[in-house]
């Protein structure tokens, strides 16, 4: 799952090349309005605004991947904005977005910050290393203007935890599910985190790609194409070798939606997140972003 984060046609489209080549069939966030007030960490972006980056994208998703939804624009949006923009997906694919995913600092986040966690310790533990007032992300606090968790039940998942596990079977065996904590949402799904080129090249390593393989597991990456992915136009061949690697294996390479489609249909269990497991991963997800922070800082 490619957060369209620093995305241009210029820095992506050779990656969705090799993805289409090998057969892969993967999903694309996108913004569907620009941002006019500026952006000083993402204004290099492309939005759908772009004539020729809209293009690329409509031609993704007659490719068959698949396109989500990742905010109204890359700075924070009020509820007008996310209507618009909701609005304008709509239009052009044919239906809602079936995946979303919250993008960075943005205050129309859903349950995000400390609102995804439960534990009253983690949540000050959090807001005391991330610094943040308690109630910043507000997508999901009626009244607020930045207010739109009654219209998140037209999109079918929304990502929340990532970890750094390649087999989320091991973390969240439930996935998707349902929190009946957070109501507004349909479904939730995690995924294994991998913020640019050599985060997903060490996660999906050989030795990685073959304990997938003999577990039988689930990997859903969070990445973003265009950090580091391609160099004046090529692609990093690190990158390129491990996914040619991965290709010639027999998985199964689909998008993110139609995977999740798939674990429903399979389930025999609630679709209720039991409370261990629920707490089990939110403390898991906390000691993964601290070490990847750690990491992070060293590189």
């Amino acid at each position: 799952m490619d957060d369209t984060d620093v995305a241009t046609l210029a820095n992506v489209r050779p990656v969705y090349r090799l993805l289409d080549e090998l057969g892969f069939r993967t999903t694309k966030t996108v913004w569907p309005v620009g941002c006019p007030e500026g952006s000083p960490n993402f204004g290099s972006s492309e939005t759908l605004e772009d004539p020729a980056y809209l293009d690329f994208v409509l031609g993704l998703q007659a490719r068959g991947f698949e396109i989500a939804h990742h905010g109204a624009t890359m700075e924070s949006s009020p509820r007008e904005r996310t209507e618009q923009a909701l609005a304008r997906f709509r239009e052009l694919f044919g239906g809602p977005p079936r995946v979303y995913a919250n993008h960075a600092l943005n205050r129309e986040n859903l349950y995000w910050g400390a609102a995804r966690l439960d534990d009253p310790i983690l949540r000050a533990l959090f807001r005391r290393v991330e610094g943040q007032q308690p109630d910043y992300y507000q997508g999901h606090v009626a009244g607020s203007p930045w207010f739109w968790g009654d219209l998140a039940g037209q999109i079918t998942y929304i990502r929340n935890l990532t970890f750094s596990d390649i087999n989320l079977c091991r973390v969240n065996p439930s996935m998707p599910y349902r929190d009946p904590c957070r109501p507004e949402i349909p479904w939730w799904f995690s995924a294994s985190d991998a913020e640019d080129v050599h985060a997903f090249n060490s996660l999906i390593s050989p030795s990685a790609q073959d304990r997938l393989e003999s577990e039988g597991g689930v990997c859903i990456v969070a990445t973003h194409l265009g950090k580091g992915f391609t160099d004046d136009g090529v692609v990093n061949s690190d990158m390129r070798r491990l996914l040619e690697r991965l290709a010639a294996k027999p998985g199964w390479f689909v998008p993110v939606g139609e995977l999740l489609d798939w674990l429903r249909k399979t389930r025999e269990a609630s679709p209720l997140l039991p409370r261990g497991e629920g707490r089990g991963m939110q403390w898991r997800w906390a000691l993964d972003l601290a070490l990847r922070k750690l990491k992070r800082g060293r590189r």
